[in-house]
C-alpha cells in the first residue's frame, strides 16, 4: 500500500469480522454490492499480496492507472472469487473514500469515509468489531 494511501486511511473508521460464515465466504463482489449506490461510481484500485487466481492479473492490469469503475470490478470478482491479503481502495476523485481488506482469507476489514456504510455492514454482518 502506498504511502499516500496509509495516511488517508487514518481519518477513516473501520470494522473486521470473520470471512467465513460457516461454509460461506464473504468475498469482495459481495462487499461491493453491500456498499450499494455509495459505491457504484467509486474508482478502484486493487493490490494483492499474494496472485490465488488468474483473475488477479487482470484486476493488477486494470488498477495500474487510473482504476476500475464498480461494475467492471464487481464483473472481475464474480463469481466467487477468494483474494489472499488483498486491499480495494475507492476513489471519488482523488480522494479514498473507503478500503476493502482481505486479511489471510479469514478476516475483513472495512474503513471508510462515511459512517453509514459501516452501519450498513454491522447490520448484515453483526459480528463486526470496531478496528
Amino acid at each position: 500500500m502506498s504511502h499516500d494511501a496509509a495516511d488517508a486511511q487514518t481519518g477513516m473508521k473501520g470494522i473486521t469480522f470473520r470471512a467465513w460464515r460457516g461454509k460461506q465466504y464473504v468475498t469482495l463482489a459481495e462487499l461491493l454490492v453491500r456498499l450499494g449506490s455509495f459505491g457504484l461510481d467509486l474508482t478502484w484500485r486493487v493490490e494483492f499480496d499474494e496472485m490465488v487466481d488468474p483473475r488477479c492479473a487482470e484486476l493488477e492490469r486494470r488498477s495500474a492507472d487510473a482504476g476500475m469503475d464498480t461494475l467492471t470490478l464487481l464483473s472481475l470478482t464474480t463469481p466467487f472469487l477468494q483474494l489472499i491479503d488483498a486491499e480495494a481502495r475507492g476513489f471519488a476523485g482523488d480522494e479514498l473514500m473507503v478500503v476493502l481488506t482481505e486479511v489471510d482469507s479469514s478476516w475483513r476489514d472495512v474503513r471508510s469515509a462515511d459512517e453509514r456504510v459501516l452501519s450498513e455492514l454491522w447490520h448484515h454482518y453483526p459480528d463486526a468489531t470496531d478496528l
